[in-house]
């Protein structure tokens, strides 16, 4: 989270202290991603007091009288349609920091949900993608888009997201598909016209529905045959007696095999030059519906 040099003059004319600031810019972050801040939340984050927390919230109500708006019945602070972020926020630096679950930029409340799922650096969502995503995720929402996919083109979707997932090459979205009433991968640079929608979440569209996110895979791995110093690739990936054995959902399985050039084929035939790992245990592949991104798991 950084301030917005647009946003300092506001700020040194109500001759803020650096505290006072770093209160501000979470109440700011809290609505700009999660949709709501409670004064728990300021408590827990910052060990100040309710009065404290009060005069910080009046404070920012006083700054940006449009951003947000209590609800005494839930006594929690709710950002409005007219809310424009009084800081600049990093989506690339709260994508990597979600993926910690005791990240100390997330409320206390929040930091045991695994609202994203990390693997390596990656291409950059597009801006303004992540605030409405992750508020759909976090308040159990769901969202109305137009997504382009390459099998047909431009078309309305109605999404109930679960997860954000860094594959390893761009972010996707895990996500109901209320179109095709199953839980699909949307790349989420794909998505178009994000907007959350009022809608029931029936229980067959929740996280918990999805069998092939809640799958966990043992899938062990080794140096490709093909290598003549096996030991290298075996240092490389720190292996115990030449194995390397990784738990795994079922959900990205196929993306980290892609993505660490794993060998699949049933012989080790794939060019261990491009391959660097195969398969050891060939068992899991009978465990898995789609083999298509499991590379040479199709020959025969």
């Amino acid at each position: 989270m950084q301030s917005a040099t647009t946003t300092l003059e506001l700020l040194t004319q109500a001759q803020l202290t650096q505290a006072q600031q770093q209160r501000l810019l979470f109440i700011d972050f809290c609505l700009n991603y999660f949709g709501e801040i409670a004064r728990a939340d300021l408590i827990a984050q910052f060990q100040t007091g309710l009065a404290s927390c009060t005069r910080d919230l009046a404070l920012y109500k006083e700054l940006a009288p449009a951003n947000l708006e209590l609800k005494h019945h839930t006594k929690l602070y709710y950002r409005t349609a007219a809310f424009s972020p009084l800081f600049s926020h990093n989506d690339a630096v709260l994508l990597s920091r979600l993926s910690d679950s005791a990240s100390d930029c997330l409320p206390a409340r929040l930091q045991h949900h695994s609202y994203s799922l990390d693997a390596i650096r990656l291409l950059r969502p597009r801006c303004g993608l992540v605030p409405v995503v992750l508020q759909a995720i976090y308040l159990q929402q769901a969202v109305h888009c137009r997504y382009v996919s390459l099998s047909s083109g431009e078309q309305e979707r109605e999404l109930v997201p679960h997860t954000l997932v860094n594959n390893g090459h761009r972010w996707h979205l895990r996500a109901f598909d209320r179109k095709h009433g199953e839980f699909r991968d949307f790349v989420l640079n794909r998505l178009l016209q994000v907007r959350r929608i009022e809608s029931e979440i029936l229980p067959q569209q929740q996280r918990g529905a999805d069998a092939v996110w809640q799958q966990i895979c043992q899938i062990t791995l080794q140096p490709h045959p093909g290598h003549q110093y096996p030991q290298a690739i075996a240092l490389d990936y720190n292996m115990q007696q030449g194995r390397l054995v990784l738990e795994v959902r079922a959900a990205v399985l196929g993306y980290l095999l892609q993505q660490w050039q794993v060998d699949c084929s049933p012989d080790a035939s794939l060019d261990c030059r491009q391959y660097p790992l195969a398969l050891a245990d060939h068992q899991i592949l009978t465990q898995v519906a789609d083999l298509t991104l499991f590379p040479g798991a199709n020959l025969r």
